[in-house]
């Protein structure tokens, strides 16, 4: 963990540098300062086909964005790493914000680790032993 999702309607998908959005989720993630191991940082993107958003009149766009993290965090912790997140995201989208009908939202949601799997030997490459 963590692993950062964001959704985004088909109508901004060529427009949005979704690599270059996921390479900044990464880099904020990692500079929150050893809280998320790097070696369980993923982060994706999906293109919404099919979606409605308001009354439907306007070329609407929404990019939503969910960050799933492992329970234990502090609260001040979330919400640092949720507000430069935010930030970053807002940052990155202003452009196309600036020009068309566009939400942005995102929240954070913490895992039950008793209800998670997990086999990952990235984590070995991060370690410092």
């Amino acid at each position: 963990m963590p692993h950062f999702l964001i959704e985004i309607t088909d109508n901004i998908a060529a427009e949005a540098d979704i690599p270059g959005l996921l390479k900044k989720v990464n880099e904020t993630l990692i500079a929150q300062g050893g809280v998320f191991p790097i070696g369980g940082i993923r982060s994706r993107a999906v293109v919404l086909a099919h979606y409605r958003m308001a009354d439907g009149e306007a070329d609407y766009a929404f990019a939503h964005a969910q960050l799933k993290i492992g329970a234990g965090r502090p609260p001040e912790v979330r919400k640092k790493a949720g507000d430069e997140l935010f930030a970053a995201i807002t940052a990155h989208f202003a452009d196309l914000y600036a020009r068309r009908y566009l939400a942005l939202s995102m929240e954070i949601a913490e895992f039950d680790e008793a209800g998670t799997w997990k086999q990952n030997n990235v984590h070995a490459r991060f370690r410092k032993d």
